[in-house]
């Protein structure tokens, strides 16, 4: 059970929000977080005697994604077992390279290099590949009348769309499936000590490492070529930081994007209103996504910075060496910053959500997901107008943790 604590500290009562209810019902949550304080403390994981703290509301959420004394490196000298401690907070070791774990400049250098082939030019040109994607899927249970939305659309449009992208055979897509699956549950901790668990998060980088090798010694027209053309013309990306970022890209390619559609169609079809309206003129899709973004979003909380100095934030103290989590589930829903935020609403304005972060580290995918979450929601609703849920409502059911949680899966009837 979720649960809040009394601390004897002068920070007052700690929260610890590592059970079921916040995977099921974060919201509710997340506004008594909210109440009492924009920065509150927040229990760790484990016994550390580091101070952790939760962001809780959209200005300061923004300021330390901005703030550069903010920074993905801990300056502290822990120990290694206490660091070792804290990987529930952190992300796996193997991406540990990737432009989402590292601080400026090398931050900004993968960036950069990962940009010259990940350009909106390039990710609009895409279009016509995601709309037939799309098609296909649908095609594939149009005449049954029926399917689980998560297995049969939500999740491989998207896989096959970044598959594609960098050059991953069809015959591996199932297997990358169980590869993601693992790596899902390592971020939420459930499972992580299970031997088949890391039998296959350790699969999915050495499929990595293969397919690197593969596209060196046979190199096409995909991303992953041009990536590993990037390091092999000395442009500073190392061999380890090429298989963080692959990793990565594969990773957060399908993951969020899926996220995105399974849980964006169960609002939808929990607000039929809003779903009628969407019907009426799916012209507003392009908003319909901006708000299911900031509604439900595919991440409720952001890796951990740590403060490099002294910082008073939102009225905390904040000290040398702290962590700091941004909730971004909780920050969207900040009364101060939205009208009515606990109500659906697809012709939103002033929208200014933060489902992909903010400042440097903002989503590199964000253009992709919103393309492809566009086109599966037109595509699904033109085909598909009388999509209703298979189940009770209350039978559907949920997996993640505080950082954000998924559909285990969603039978729909049309």
């Amino acid at each position: 059970m979720t649960t809040v604590q009394d601390n004897p500290t002068p920070e007052g009562r700690t929260f610890s929000i590592f059970g079921s209810d916040i995977v099921e019902k974060p919201f509710p949550i997340f506004t008594q977080m909210r109440a009492e304080g924009p920065v509150i403390p927040f229990e760790s994981p484990n016994e550390s005697s580091r101070r952790v703290w939760a962001v809780t509301r959209l200005s300061e959420a923004v300021q330390v994604l901005k703030d550069k004394r903010f920074t993905m490196k801990d300056p502290t000298s822990f120990q290694q077992e206490e660091q070792q401690a804290t990987d529930r907070l952190v992300m796996p070791r193997i991406f540990s390279k990737s432009m989402i774990a590292v601080d400026d400049p090398d931050h900004r250098r993968l960036r950069g290099l990962v940009s010259k082939v990940f350009t909106p030019r390039y990710i609009e040109s895409l279009r016509p590949h995601i709309q037939m994607i799309a098609d296909e899927l649908l095609d594939r249970v149009q005449d049954q009348g029926n399917m689980n939305l998560i297995e049969d659309y939500a999740y491989p449009l998207p896989i096959n769309v970044i598959s594609d992208m960098l050059g991953i055979p069809l015959e591996h897509r199932d297997q990358m499936r169980h590869w993601s699956a693992a790596l899902s549950s390592y971020f939420s901790g459930s499972g992580s000590g299970s031997e088949k668990h890391l039998e296959h998060v350790q699969g999915f980088f050495s499929y990595v490492k293969e397919l690197i090798e593969e596209k060196k010694r046979a190199p096409q027209n995909d991303l992953m070529s041009q990536l590993i053309q990037i390091e092999q013309e000395g442009e500073a990306l190392n061999e380890q930081e090429l298989l963080s970022t692959a990793g990565l890209l594969i990773f957060a390619g399908h993951e969020t994007t899926s996220n995105l559609i399974g849980t964006g169609t169960l609002m939808l079809l929990d607000y039929p209103d809003q779903m009628q309206r969407l019907k009426a003129d799916l012209s507003l899709v392009p908003s319909a996504v901006e708000e299911l973004l900031r509604f439900n979003g595919p991440a409720f909380a952001t890796l951990p910075r740590f403060a490099t100095a002294d910082i008073e934030l939102g009225g905390q103290a904040i000290r040398h060496g702290d962590a700091i989590i941004a909730l971004l589930g909780s920050a969207n829903h900040d009364e101060s910053q939205f009208t009515d935020p606990e109500s659906l609403d697809i012709a939103r304005s002033l929208n200014r959500h933060i489902a992909f972060g903010q400042g440097v580290h903002v989503c590199i995918g964000a253009p992709l997901a919103r393309l492809e979450g566009e086109i599966a929601f037109t595509t699904l609703l033109n085909r598909m107008p009388n999509l209703r849920l298979n189940i009770p409502r209350e039978a559907v059911t949920w997996q993640g943790d505080y950082r954000s949680h998924r559909l285990t899966s969603l039978p729909v009837v049309f």
